[in-house]
């Protein structure tokens, strides 16, 4: 017996470094299972390498924010109530801060326009789930912009559903309580009459001098990166729709094609409406990676580039020195 015993022993401690091994092997499998399931719900990467250090640091700190959101929701209300508190308390107080916040920033007149502009929104079939975020981002702007506008108009906002509904009960739960909007899970068609429906795009050949009070302007609500040029324009003329560009043309010159986001249509004709002019419009909006160039501005540079290229060839001309005779005596040496 005790002969067997170092020998059952031995075997017993050469066996647990090779269980301890496949234990280890296995977590490490889990790991990256879980790591490789967590990257494909959140729908950035379906391939079976594991998380850098980097993106488990940003995985953990966006479920930390979203952890943490109804718990800064609930801070904002009680900072909320506590000021109001302090106001009922103080109402001195709080009539001298009104006067200096009126003397600061005066107040705009606000006159409704009766222009509408639709948001088409049935093409969350064509976009992945990061483009559809990014035009959650531009309707929220949209939406932000028209709420400060002189002349905010009907704002209407159609097809919601898919991932772009999925993307704002996710992020921004408190849409449902937006004012001064309209939101439709029905097709643009079904909400305005067709005569009333003008729908912009930049392959329309037509083009738009001045804003119809009776119109509804229709932007496509689509994020491609220009991977479906001319859909717009298509689907107006399958559906018998009016169709109409933005004059941009008329008075801008620009780098990249006339494509815009749908915050800036948005932003531009707000902007048209206060300010009664589309060049206005245009440079107030548009941003400078566009390298957007007034048209009449460019004319002058042109002009005045071709006649310093003519004075800079008369010059030539005139200054040019004589060629030197050739006697036989040049051309021998």
């Amino acid at each position: 017996a005790n002969k067997l015993t170092p020998i059952v022993m031995a075997n017993v401690k050469s066996a647990s470094p090779c269980k301890h091994k496949e234990q280890e092997g296995e977590n490490e499998n889990v790991d990256s299972k879980s790591e490789v399931e967590t990257n494909g719900k959140s729908g950035e990467s379906t391939e079976t390498q594991p998380l850098s250090k980097r993106q488990r640091k940003k995985l953990l700190r966006q479920q930390k924010w979203e952890e943490e959101r109804d718990l800064r929701k609930l801070k904002r209300k009680e900072k909320k109530q506590q000021r109001r508190l302090e106001r009922q308390n103080h109402p001195e107080e709080e009539k001298a801060d009104s006067e200096r916040s009126q003397r600061k920033r005066p107040r705009k007149e606000v006159n409704p326009s009766s222009v509408r502009l639709v948001m088409d929104c049935s093409f969350d079939n064509l976009m992945l789930m990061k483009d559809v975020r990014k035009l959650h981002k531009q309707i929220q702007r949209c939406y932000a912009t028209n709420r400060r506008a002189p002349h905010p108009v009907q704002f209407i906002v159609t097809s919601l559903g898919g991932q772009l509904k999925q993307s704002m009960d996710e992020k921004d739960k408190g849409w449902v309580n937006w004012k001064d909007i309209s939101f439709k899970a029905e097709h643009y068609t079904e909400v305005v009459a067709k005569e009333d429906l003008v729908y912009l795009t930049s392959d329309s050949p037509n083009v738009l001098t001045e804003l119809d009070q009776s119109k509804a302007y229709v932007i496509g609500g689509l994020v491609d990166h220009n991977h479906h040029k001319g859909l717009t324009f298509e689907k107006s003329k399958e559906l018998g729709i009016a169709h109409a560009q933005l004059p941009l043309s008329s008075f801008v010159k620009m780098n990249s094609r006339k494509v815009l986001a749908v915050n800036h249509v948005f932003e531009i004709i707000l902007s048209y409406l206060e300010k009664g002019n589309w060049q206005d419009a245009f440079f107030t909006i548009l941003p400078q990676r566009k390298g957007a160039v007034a048209l009449d501005q460019d004319q002058d540079e042109a002009g005045a580039q071709d006649q310093e290229d003519q004075d800079s060839d008369s010059d030539s001309e005139g200054d040019a020195p004589e060629k030197p005779e050739i006697n036989a005596d040049n051309a021998a040496s």
